[in-house]
């Protein structure tokens, strides 16, 4: 399934609504250029569908053509980027 990803960044989230149902990936600033990505959420009627992998990956690559780097704090970030070694360059602190 493919979804829009938009970005609310008054509301710190990147989020995509999918039959009626938001999903998120909310963030807040953790200092100069650098995100604290904290929260991922999918509806139960919308998970199993990679709505979450297309939440993040859009997330992480709007943070890194943004000049942002990024702290995982949500356990779904921290594994995404884990599982996709080209990411690592957006992490804070690498």
């Amino acid at each position: 399934m493919s979804i829009q990803v938009q970005h609310d960044e008054k509301a710190k989230k990147y989020y995509a609504v999918v039959d009626g149902h938001e999903s998120v990936c909310e963030y807040g600033e953790a200092g100069d250029k650098t995100l604290n990505f904290w929260h991922t959420y999918v509806p139960p009627a919308l998970r199993g569908k990679g709505i979450a992998e297309q939440l993040v990956q859009e997330a992480l690559e709007d943070a890194r053509r943004r000049g942002y780097k990024v702290i995982p704090s949500c356990w779904y970030v921290r594994l995404y980027v884990e599982r996709h070694p080209q990411l690592q360059d957006v992490l804070a602190g690498k």
